[in-house]
């Protein structure tokens, strides 16, 4: 006979500066196996699995994470299992709620949307504490031109040329609701830059790299090494184009994901 799962829907943030990634990996401290780590640690002898809502980048972090565990004996204290993870966790990791959830809910499956962040300062060195949160480039941009270009990418279109090693079955025609950059009055510190700037970006899903690609892409922009014609034509099917600028992990954080159930 089939055993019985019990399913719940955690919510979760860390900063990713130190981890490679979610998605666990020998030898490799990535958020996943962590949490896969606290919890054998915690109950030794219960069968668990953890699945993700999506896997994010070596040192990408989240304000909005989520995952599903699978336990076959019910949390009786939810309360309690929120404190004493968190208790045993390290300090870049902090679990927000735990529910339970029908077994029928899949947390890949179920349709999301997902708010993405890309915070960045350019013009000048900054302070070495930034380093985790905001990406530098010395170089002047023309944050004008970037901006138009941001807006170019809101909209269903072809977005092959913005991914790594595409496999043959990806869905590469993605909707973007809205990508904007505005001037950065989330996150705060004062060790920041005096000006500082996030590429805001909400959609259903992404491909691997996608949002940094879009990020590289605006800043050769913003160099002037490529043109607003060339962003619009890299949107289209069969678009040849290849873009040499991945935005590094350390600015991109998750800031909202939202189940539409």
């Amino acid at each position: 006979m089939k055993k019985q799962r019990f399913c719940y829907l955690v919510r979760l943030q860390y900063l990713g500066f130190r981890f490679n990634g979610w998605q666990e990996q020998p030898k490799l401290k990535t958020v996943v196996g962590m949490l896969n780590k606290t919890f054998t640690f915690l109950y030794p002898n219960a069968p668990f699995k953890i699945l993700g809502a999506g896997r994010t980048d070596a040192k990408v972090s989240s304000l909005a994470g989520a995952f599903e565990l699978f336990v076959e004996d019910p949390i009786l204290d939810l309360d309690s299992f929120l404190i004493e993870f968190n208790k045993n966790l390290p300090s870049d990791i902090r679990l927000l709620s735990i529910e339970p959830v029908d077994s029928n809910f899949n947390i890949i499956k179920s349709s999301k949307t997902k708010e993405y962040h890309y915070f960045f300062s350019f013009g000048c060195k900054n302070h070495p504490f930034s380093a985790p949160f905001i990406t530098n480039y010395v170089d002047e941009l023309d944050l004008g031109l970037m901006k138009q270009g941001a807006a170019m990418f809101a909209g269903t279109h072809d977005f092959s040329v913005y991914t790594a090693s595409l496999k043959p079955n990806t869905i590469t025609m993605r909707k973007v609701d809205s990508c904007a950059i505005v001037a950065n009055d989330i996150l705060t510190a004062n060790f920041f830059p005096e000006k500082s700037y996030v590429l805001k970006i909400i959609g259903n899903g992404f491909m691997r790299y996608q949002i940094r690609m879009i990020m590289g892409a605006l800043v050769q922009l913003g160099k002037h090494e490529l043109t607003l014609e060339l962003i619009k034509e890299s949107l289209v099917t069969g678009a040849t184009h290849k873009l040499n600028t991945i935005a590094p992990g350390s600015g991109l954080m998750l800031n909202q994901l939202h189940f539409n159930k």
